[in-house]
């Protein structure tokens, strides 16, 4: 059952979410963020959702301040500040009576779940679908006039999935101050690197740095023929699976039998 939920950040914004409840008592709870200018529809947050409440578990997926249904403006977004939020979604998430807890996410909602993880202890085991470790300041959507604009103005203007949007250079400082390298080396926890091959925004050589970074913690999950949305509908079948079948072996709970119908 999919139920349209609102909750509160750290400064007092309204977050929208949609929670997968299923219909028996669910064997945990994950959470998954969005990539960057997305939002909670975006099919393969959909579909990873679905499969793990089909499996028993309790999932929310939600939009960050300044993206989707929730409040706040887009120009105030950071990564700590995404990172507040994702800490808001596992307090509510705990007050439904959940006690294992997962976090997943893709594209830069990848690094939010990964530097959620790292700070709550809560936290049992991070699912990271097409995300980047190697560099944390995001320039590439920017093209060396908007670069140039920012560096003499600090804020830049920019045009995604038809939205006329905008950061100040707080978001660019405030990403520099988190090392994802750093936190995958460090995780003590299992991560689970979901990644396409033909990754046109974040190359899957990503995947294998995070692997290589910390081999005892990480494992990899290569989807053939990928891209970075993993948009074709087998893609996201797959992904579903692959990711729904690990969380369910992280939580001690039984695998799915067959989830290739999922719709």
């Amino acid at each position: 059952m999919e139920q349209q939920i609102q909750f509160d950040n750290h400064m007092g914004e309204t977050l929208a979410g949609t929670l997968h409840q299923p219909e028996r008592p669910p064997v945990g709870a994950v959470i998954a963020g969005h990539c960057f200018t997305c939002s909670r529809h975006t099919g393969v947050l959909r579909r990873i959702c679905s499969a793990l409440c089909e499996a028993g578990f309790m999932a929310l997926r939600f939009d960050f301040s300044g993206n989707g249904q929730s409040q706040g403006r887009f120009e105030h977004s950071t990564w700590s500040k995404q990172v507040f939020e994702m800490e808001a979604a596992i307090a509510l998430i705990q007050e439904k009576g959940a006690s294992w807890i997962g976090l997943a996410g893709h594209s830069l909602g990848a690094a939010i779940a990964l530097l959620t993880a790292r700070r709550r202890k809560t936290v049992s085991a991070v699912c990271r679908v097409a995300g980047r470790v190697s560099s944390t300041r995001p320039m590439h959507f920017l093209t060396p006039p908007q670069q140039q604009t920012l560096a003499q103005t600090g804020q830049v203007e920019f045009n995604s999935r038809e939205r006329q949007l905008k950061l100040t250079s707080d978001f660019f400082d405030d990403a520099d101050r988190h090392d994802l390298m750093d936190a995958t080396r460090s995780l003590t926890i299992p991560m689970l690197v979901v990644h396409g091959d033909r990754d046109e925004i974040i190359p899957v050589a990503e995947a294998h740095l995070a692997k290589t970074a910390n081999p005892r913690m990480v494992e990899l999950a290569i989807v053939a023929g990928g891209d970075h949305m993993l948009a074709q509908p087998d893609h996201q079948r797959q992904v579903a699976r692959t990711v729904t079948t690990w969380f369910c072996h992280q939580a001690g709970a039984p695998a799915p039998g067959d989830l290739s119908r999922q719709q």
